[in-house]
């Protein structure tokens, strides 16, 4: 248990996240608030990919250690994707989840259950002090809902309905959600790699 690994993620919910998504490995798991502030990194990747690796190669440089993050977001067809790799800030710089989900609604005012189609995309990266990198991918279909429900999750969750159920993500409990979610299918892949790291 000396290896240490970072969680480089600044969004305390979804650091949250991935510490219980990758508990029970060989790893001392650590997040941001166990070091010094640093800055931020810049997203400004064009894929959920690039993001994911700049970020993690970001952190492992800054507090020289290996490091895991993600990339995710929502992509919704009526609207060619968007928000995508800016679903953090759909509607601009420092607003909150709920400026995000009342942005959506109003972008899908008056459109019909069979035209909200939509999924979750998350991209997890690893990268090490060797310039050791992976990347996995994970993906949910689902639909938009008319209106939030739910008090549980965090993001666009109140607003996402998996496919095969009539409930959203912020109806379901923590367990429920990581038993399907896009960020669970691709850090249970990513598990499996950091499981063959030496």
């Amino acid at each position: 248990m000396d290896r240490i690994l970072l969680i480089g993620s600044g969004n305390r919910d979804k650091a949250a996240e991935l510490a219980a998504l990758l508990t029970g490995l060989l790893w001392q798991v650590k997040c941001l608030k166990d070091y010094p502030p640093v800055p931020e990194p810049i997203e400004d990747g064009l894929t959920f990919e690039a993001n994911a690796l700049k970020k993690a190669r970001y952190y492992c440089r800054r507090m020289d250690v290996a490091c895991v993050a993600d990339d995710s977001g929502l992509e919704v067809d009526f609207l060619d994707g968007a928000p995508g790799i800016y679903s953090a800030r759909y509607a601009g710089e420092n607003c909150t989840y709920a400026d995000n989900n009342g942005k959506l609604q109003d972008a899908l005012a008056g459109i019909p259950a069979e035209e909200r189609t939509a999924r979750f995309v998350c991209c997890a990266a690893y990268v090490d002090t060797t310039g050791v990198t992976h990347t996995e991918r994970g993906v949910i279909e689902g639909r938009i809902g008319f209106e939030p429900r739910g008090d549980k999750g965090f993001g666009y969750d109140p607003l996402f309905i998996p496919e095969g159920t009539d409930r959203t993500f912020a109806e379901m409990t923590m367990k429920e959600k990581q038993g399907i979610s896009h960020r669970a299918r691709a850090f249970r892949e990513l598990r499996k790699f950091l499981e063959t790291v030496t």
